[in-house]
């Protein structure tokens, strides 16, 4: 790992509305993960941690501060430029596995390629590729509800890093695994940050998962108290 920054955010606050009151979920939280970096982000449910990474992905607005990835605010570019920066820079992977059960293993970790403006053929080549380096080269043609569901974990880490993202932000990426699956999941995950040299956010509740990350912080009550 170097100490260049990837993703980092200023003063991030966001602010909810809710039945009439305004609910504070973030209070200004600063943070940079460096190129490579592994950070666990650790906390109570209602601390803030999901309401964090969506918003380090671009997937709402905060209320206040700002959010730079690879070098571009956030704020200063507009939605379809932050959807192509997204597609290029970042890569997500949730609780739950979130694969398109009509579409095959190799369409679902392909499909972020072909969104890019890929042709069929390099993104076929390349979610192949992948798959086998996951251990899912024998279920290519296989549809999502035939996997069990640590396999549909590996496909969804595999389409989370099909563009060569600079960082994964990972929302309790094992909690729905049992043990030794989510074992295997960390594992992967693990030899892919230093094969890749790709960083890796992670929201967890597990101490394990945590423990295997380079650096963990805690949140509470809207803010990162180390």
């Amino acid at each position: 790992m170097n100490n260049t920054s990837i993703l980092q955010c200023h003063q991030l606050t966001m602010r909810y509305d809710q039945g009439g009151l305004d609910v504070e979920v973030l209070k200004g939280v600063d943070l940079s993960i460096g190129v490579g970096e592994r950070v666990a982000i650790m906390g109570a449910s209602g601390s803030g941690k999901s309401t964090l990474l969506h918003l380090l992905g671009g997937l709402e607005k905060p209320t206040g501060g700002k959010v730079v990835l690879d070098g571009v605010n956030f704020n200063e570019v507009g939605a379809g430029q932050l959807a192509k920066l997204r597609n290029k820079s970042l890569g997500f992977i949730y609780q739950s596995h979130h694969l398109l059960g009509e579409f095959t293993v190799l369409e679902n970790v392909a499909m972020p390629l072909l969104i890019g403006g890929n042709s069929v053929k390099e993104a076929s080549n390349r979610a192949i590729a992948l798959l086998k380096r996951v251990g899912l080269g024998h279920r290519i043609e296989h549809k999502p509800g035939e996997l069990s569901g640590g396999e549909r974990q590996r496909a969804a880490v595999a389409r989370a890093l099909i563009n060569k993202p600079g960082v994964v932000l990972a929302d309790e990426p094992t909690g729905n695994l049992d043990s030794k699956t989510a074992d295997q999941v960390y594992q992967l995950m693990l030899e892919l940050n230093q094969e890749l040299n790709v960083s890796f956010l992670v929201v967890t509740h597990d101490h394990e998962l945590a423990a295997r990350m380079g650096k963990v912080l805690h949140m509470e009550d809207g803010l990162i108290v180390g």
